[in-house]
């Protein structure tokens, strides 16, 4: 049974996967003070231009009709996974379900369903990832969401960012701790919690120690490394993601990486430089 799975920009998937296995992206709009981004901006000019711009750009949810007109894109028959970023950072997932409804009032065949992943960004990435490469295998709609409900309960995520300038400003850290923070050259250890917010998990003095901290975080799991899948993520910082990849890959012998730089979206809070791994 055909299964379309759909998820927002906040996903940051890597390309390859998005057309290897036809994956739909709803995309959450991008501002610079009074002009819209394009929603399909590329990941290198939208850091080039948040460079030179004086404010932080501002973030919004795609609306229901977003989500319903990627819906009827879909042939009939052909079921629906919507695959969302965490309802506690961003309305998406309440739009994809007022969507939903709108879909199945409008009488339309297909099966949907509509999952709050509690994650966002590598996380998402890595969910919606492997959901579908389950989907060419799994017999039916309910099957799928199951596997994927147990995975994000299953989901770790941890990341650490060079500057704490735009999280602040973006109002997802206290003003005060992070401006201290920042003064000291504290780095932050953050990860996604079971409910879909960030939190600070540990504080380091330097970069350096900040991603070691980051990397040991990957003895929380047992990994079955025959089947294992890991997620990285990077905020326009390449050159140390790919260093990050290799340390990795010498000690946990994943098999396989889902690579991607963060996008507009989540480089918006995060600056450039940041780091993000899921497993």
């Amino acid at each position: 049974m055909p299964i379309k799975i759909i998820t927002d920009s906040g996903s940051d998937l890597p390309l390859d996967y998005i057309k290897k296995f036809n994956i739909s992206i709803v995309n959450l709009s991008v501002h610079f003070q009074n002009e819209s981004m394009p929603g399909d901006m590329n990941a290198e000019t939208f850091y080039a231009k948040m460079r030179e711009s004086r404010e932080l750009p501002t973030t919004a949810s795609p609306s229901p009709q977003d989500f319903l007109e990627k819906f009827k894109e879909v042939d009939e028959g052909t079921d629906i996974l919507v695959i969302c970023m965490s309802s506690n950072i961003s309305s998406t997932y309440q739009a994809a379900m007022i969507a939903k409804e709108m879909y199945v009032e409008e009488g339309h065949s297909n099966g949907i369903e509509v999952i709050d992943s509690k994650t966002f960004s590598g996380g998402l990435s890595l969910v919606v990832g492997l959901a579908a490469k389950w989907s060419e295998s799994c017999t039916s709609l309910y099957e799928l969401k199951e596997k994927v409900v147990h995975q994000i309960k299953d989901l770790k995520v941890y990341f650490t960012l060079e500057t704490l300038e735009n999280v602040i400003k973006g109002g997802r850290l206290n003003r005060l701790s992070g401006a201290v923070a920042s003064m000291l050259n504290i780095k932050l250890l953050l990860k996604i919690s079971e409910e879909g917010t960030v939190e600070v998990v540990e504080k380091t003095r330097g970069i350096q120690k900040a991603i070691t901290s980051l990397l040991s975080r990957l003895d929380e799991k047992q990994h079955d490394y025959e089947n294992a899948v890991l997620a990285i993520v990077h905020s326009n910082c390449e050159s140390r993601a790919l260093e990050i990849k290799e340390r990795i890959l010498e000690k946990y012998p994943f098999k396989e990486v889902l690579f991607s730089n963060m996008g507009p979206i989540m480089g918006t809070y995060a600056g450039e430089g940041g780091i993000g791994l899921a497993f």
